[in-house]
């Protein structure tokens, strides 16, 4: 979920104007993914880090001050409801990051993705204002996480945090971060030789684009959104409606 510095292999045909969706679909199924060098680069190249970083599901760092954030509903959680938004805001600089790896080829085709059901987003709202979400796509049981951003302290932690909990519930097994940063390894995400990773992206992604049928379903991205909410506290019956923090905190502390 972060572009960093790390061994990286470039593989041939470094320079794409127009990014094919199924072309990255199948990158992603392999251990690939695209970076442009900036922001208002041509083309993209493609990457194959040496170690991976992942955060396992059951591994998510929930801190008490983390905690008490997400519960407290600081702000407000959609999935997919801007996903060009925060695509846009991911590709934006910012004093810490002044140039992006997310170039308008890149751009173009996660947009695509999203429009066909692979791509998708986390929002946080403070009101109407956009202050941070993350992005990433989806193969199978698998997200591979893209970019993240925070315009607002812990914005882009509780996103991690909503995105960790609904992975969780839609039955997803692997969350790849691609390269580790201490942001990262402070949420409970860990590097893996590529060999390990390819065997969980191998089990997570069976059957996934038409090859033998594994039996299995994919993830889920939208489970979450159909959980019952518990009874209301006056014994009224069963409503629906979207999670609450707290129960997002529910979801990250109890046991599998």
């Amino acid at each position: 979920m972060a572009r960093g510095a790390g061994a990286v292999k470039h593989l041939p045909d470094p320079s794409y104007d127009v990014l094919d969706p199924n072309l990255v679909l199948g990158a992603y199924a392999v251990g690939v993914f695209p970076m442009a060098d900036a922001r208002d680069a041509a083309g993209v190249y493609w990457v194959e880090p040496r170690s991976r970083a992942v955060l396992p599901l059951d591994g998510f760092h929930l801190s008490r001050s983390l905690r008490k954030t997400v519960a407290s509903d600081r702000f407000r959680v959609t999935a997919d409801a801007a996903f060009e938004d925060v695509i846009a805001l991911c590709a934006e600089s910012a004093d810490d990051r002044p140039d992006t790896w997310i170039n308008t080829t890149i751009e173009s085709a996660f947009t695509t993705l999203h429009f066909r059901g692979f791509a998708h987003s986390i929002e946080c709202w403070d009101g109407d204002d956009l202050v941070g979400g993350l992005y990433g796509l989806t193969l199978g049981k698998a997200f591979f996480g893209e970019s993240m951003v925070s315009r607002a302290t812990d914005a882009s932690k509780v996103a991690l945090a909503w995105l960790v909990a609904r992975l969780r519930v839609g039955g997803f097994t692997l969350l790849d971060c691609q390269f580790q940063t201490p942001h990262l390894a402070s949420l409970g995400a860990v590097e893996i030789s590529r060999g390990d990773y390819v065997a969980l992206l191998g089990a997570a992604i069976e059957g996934s684009l038409g090859g033998a049928a594994s039996g299995a379903a994919p993830g889920d991205f939208g489970a979450l959104d159909r959980l019952p909410l518990p009874p209301l506290s006056d014994g009224a019956d069963t409503v629906s409606g979207p999670p609450l923090g707290k129960d997002i905190v529910q979801l990250l502390t109890q046991t599998s």
